[in-house]
């Protein structure tokens, strides 16, 4: 580097590289403007340069310097390395590798660069190049213990696992018999594991078996090698061994449900469905009795067996489970149990246990058949179970009724403020459970989980004002939301873009979603450099389990949650662009007035533009000065309204719907999607493979249902194609249509009247053959109205003497007024089915039901709340905000 400079010169460069390294770019930048005097053409020091500069956030300058070095130096390796590293720091990482493979060429033999290209191609998943590059370290520099991993590493990357274990082996063939030294055991007994795990991967039980016995002594990690020995023995079929080796585990930890699994698996007990026969069920149960009595601390060996007893001995191991649970006073006894409600009948079975157990402590003070007498607590710990119980069945005057009771027993328990706000959003009424929410957050301020209870509950109310006013009491930088944003915190954003969604502002609702989707693609940079720590740190394991994690990021349900919500703005903007209406009202003002109002809008542009560079330039200058803390970055679209300014709503759409179709195949939300952009697009096939996508995973689902009547009936409208693309299509539909059970030999209206048969019962589905109805045929309108105001709610006895279990539910009666009211567009209708769902949701504020929020009257007792909030927080802004938020609202 610096060859062609005189000997002073080139000891200036090397001091521009070692101030680069140590971070002192002031210094760096005075060596390279002292040689810049004398050579200003010289391309690695202007290079050099521009690298310094990227570090001070002085980008623009540091791109044209370095260009600039390129283009007077095209043949230095050393040029376009540099240019790589400041490609890599934008995250253009094939720019980056462009530049990486450019120096290459004039240096094949830079370890500095081969190092950086291996680390982009981990990164970019380009495994064959990965392989390629780890093999051409390891041939320059064959005795350094990290470019052998990397070798190995590489190769299972590539899905070549025996590959990696012969690198592995060859490897530890160069080393000494006493090693590894102390200082590096951990390393090594990792190194261990991994080649015995690769030996698993590629099926080879046996040898991996006998390399984990053959190499016990050297590995620490002894919990992680008697959890290999015991995969190992059970996929071999040694279930004897294995079944001795997992009660060994279980004594080492009782409560690990993996453990059980595994034992259950060698006594051949175990089964994916959990369906056992009476033989398996009297086994397992014998099996869980005496590991019980091994294992009397235990919570897991007691609640495993309500998964698979039934009957009377469900009921006999439920009693046993359920009683010092609400003795000791558990709150979560109830989201423990809740899985239970999958499995038919045992609902019931523990409603008529629970509510025994409530009347002999209400009357004899004990539990039934017993003697002993329980603390008062034990019957509010009851009530606290058996609101949730009714929760969960829909029964909500009882549940408000159980919880209000409880209440009233012990009115200092946090948690019943929150069940009984989760019970009253439940029930629909989402202002109320907000103010329940508030309410129990400020009996303890310094609860960030009751914090956050309340500011979900606020948002799902839409008072957004005062959820952010709330959530940023423990947040650092005071009234800002910008360290709910460093943070990561994802379900803040999700329900606060859903809120405005909800509103219509689709400008900050965009925004918020899309800072969501930011998070996941800094999850994924964030792997970066441990690309090199994992290798040198030989967590091996760890580090290609964390791969396979950032392979399937985008599949986890926030993401999924995200991408959805964007795609849904993007196609509303689609729908009613902003640009239209404000044209359509410019057209009605007279000429003068249209100009004055062009002056305006670009002055205010000029104006924004302006501070917008200011707050740039302070930002980058507060980021430049040393030893200051660095200035957070001032926002310059808060509101999210360049955003909405996007010039192709349908690009943006799609740019996120194939990172759904590529990572959440089997989400009906996702094809559903898939059939809304393309169908705007005018891209027939596309949205047809989304209708048969649909088809597959749920024929019956009535979003399926919906598109592929819509898709025909568009297509079909196509009466004598004229393009290439119409007949092509035209020749598609004619020969896929058969192979569509729904419509074979039918026309839309039969498969439609088929498709009602199917589900009379289902209010959802009455709800698209009526939508359908009218779509195919506009003259059938009352008709279709007709079918869903006919709807009728059948009610689902159940065991408890407390009331029946509606079958409707509030989410899909919201969907039907929604549907009556904008698809199509009679008022009265919408209206009436409006007052009957007041009158089966009662508590609803959508419906606005009698005992809603949305018709009470003000209270004295929310006054007096109020008042206390007020003086315990101490914060009369945040109070007068809530005080607003809770007019004309009525908490028991």
């Amino acid at each position: 580097m610096g060859a062609s400079l005189p000997p002073k010169e080139a000891n200036l460069f090397k001091l521009i590289v070692k101030s680069y390294e140590t971070k002192q770019y002031k210094k760096g930048l005075k060596a390279a403007d002292t040689i810049l005097k004398k050579f200003p053409d010289h391309g690695e020091t202007l290079s050099m340069k521009g690298l310094t500069l990227n570090c001070m956030d002085r980008k623009t300058e540091a791109y044209e310097l370095v260009r600039l070095g390129v283009k007077n130096d095209i043949k230095s390796h050393v040029c376009w390395h540099v240019l790589g590293l400041l490609y890599r720091s934008d995250r253009e990482y094939r720019e980056a590798i462009k530049c990486y493979r450019n120096a290459l060429r004039i240096d094949p033999d830079n370890i500095e660069i081969l190092r950086d290209l291996s680390l982009l191609q981990a990164q970019m998943r380009d495994v064959s190049g990965f392989v390629e590059t780890r093999q051409q370290l390891l041939t320059l520099k064959p005795n350094h213990r990290m470019n052998w991993i990397g070798f190995a590493v590489a190769h299972h990357l590539h899905s070549n696992a025996s590959k990696a274990v012969e690198i592995l082996e060859a490897f530890e063939g160069t080393l000494e018999d006493d090693y590894p030294p102390e200082n590096e055991r951990c390393e090594h007994s990792e190194m261990l594991l991994y080649k015995v795990s690769l030996l698993e991967e590629s099926g080879s039980f046996e040898r991996a078996l006998e390399q984990l016995h053959k190499k016990e002594p050297k590995i620490v990690d002894k919990l992680a090698y008697k959890e290999l020995e015991v995969s190992l023995l059970t996929k071999l079929g040694r279930l004897e061994e294995a079944n001795k080796l997992y009660r060994v585990l279980l004594s080492m930890n009782p409560d690990n449900y993996r453990y059980y699994e595994g034992l259950q698996k060698c006594l051949g007990l175990y089964s994916e469905s959990g369906q056992f026969s009476s033989d398996e069920t009297e086994q397992l149960n014998a099996l869980y009795q005496s590991l019980s009595q091994q294992f009397t601390w235990s919570s897991a060996v007691k609640r495993i067996p309500l998964d698979f007893l039934q009957d009377e001995k469900f009921k006999e191991a439920a009693v046993n489970y359920i009683k010092p649970l609400l003795t000791k006073g558990v709150p979560s006894l109830f989201s423990d149990l809740s899985s239970l409600y999958d499995h038919p009948g045992k609902a019931d079975i523990l409603e008529n246990l629970v509510l025994e157990m409530e009347h002999s402590i209400r009357t004899t003070g004990s539990y039934p058949g017993s003697d002993v007498k329980e603390p008062p607590s034990t019957l509010l710990w009851t009530l606290f179970f058996l609101a949730q119980h009714y929760d969960r069945r829909g029964q909500y005057d009882v549940a408000l009724s159980k919880i209000d009771e409880a209440l009233e027993h012990t009115p200092t328990v946090i948690d019943l403020y929150s069940v009984k706000s989760r019970i009253l959003k439940h029930s629909g009424d989402l202002t109320a459970a907000a103010a329940l929410a508030d309410e129990a957050r400020c009996m303890d301020l310094a609860d960030r989980y009751i914090n956050s209870e309340c500011v979900k509950r606020m948002l799902q109310a839409d008072q957004v004002t005062l959820a952010e006013k709330t959530a940023v009491l423990f947040a650092k930088d005071g009234d800002k939301h910008t360290d709910l944003n460093d943070m990561q915190c994802m379900w803040y954003e999700l329900a606060s873009g859903e809120s405005y969604f909800r509103q219509g502002d689709l400008g900050r609702a965009l925004k918020k979603f899309l800072a969501v989707e930011k998070h996941y693609t800094d999850i994924s940079e964030d792997q970066f450099d441990f690309h090199s720590y994992c290798l040198r740190k030989m967590t091996l394991r760890s580090y290609v389990d964390m791969l396979k994690f950032q392979d399937r990021l985008h599949s986890f349900p926030y993401f999924h949650k995200a991408a959805v919500g964007a795609i849904r703005c993007y196609l509303k903007l689609y729908d009613s662009p902003k640009s239209n209406a404000e044209e359509d009202e410019m057209s009605k003002l007279p000429p003068a007035q249209k100009k004055k109002i062009k002056k305006q809008r670009k002055a205010e542009a000029r104006a924004k533009n302006e501070a917008e560079s200011k707050g740039e330039e302070s930002t980058a200058s507060g980021v430049s000065k040393p030893g200051k803390r660095n200035a957070k970055p001032v926002d310059p679209d808060p509101h999210g309204e360049k955003l909405l300014q996007v010039e192709n709503p349908m690009a943006e759409a799609s740019k996120y719907l194939k990172l759904l179709q590529k990572n959440s195949p089997n989400s009906l939300e996702t094809h559903l999607l898939s059939f809304e952009v393309n169908m705007r697009k005018q891209k027939f096939l596309l949205a047809f493979q989304a209708v048969k996508q649909m088809l597959k995973l749920d024929a019956e689902n009535p979003d399926s249902h919906r598109c592929l009547i819509k898709f025909f009936l568009k297509t079909g409208s196509m009466v004598t194609p004229s393009t290439v693309a119409e007949k092509f299509l035209w020749n598609v539909l004619e020969a896929e249509r058969p192979s569509i059970s729904q419509l074979q030999n039918k026309s839309l209206e039969e498969a439609n009247k088929d498709f009602h048969d199917r589900h009379k019962g289902s209010l959802m589905h009455r709800a698209a053959y009526a939508e359908m109805l009218y779509v195919i045929d506009p003259s059938k309108k009352s008709e279709a109205i007709k079918l869903i105001e006919d709807s009728t709610s059948n009610v689902v006895p159940t065991n408890g003497a407390l009331g029946p279990v509606r079958e409707w539910k509030l989410k899909d009666c919201m969907a039907v007024h929604k549907l009556l009211d904008t698809v199509f567009l009679e008022p009265d209708a919408a209206s009436g089915w409006k007052s009957r769902c007041a009158e089966y949701f009662p508590y609803s504020t959508y419906f606005e039901g009698k005992l809603s929020s949305a018709t009470s009257q003000p209270s004295r007792k929310i006054a007096e709340n109020g008042a206390r909030l007020n003086h315990a927080m101490g914060q009369n802004e945040l109070i007068d905000v809530k005080l607003d938020a809770f007019k004309n609202l009525s908490v028991s």
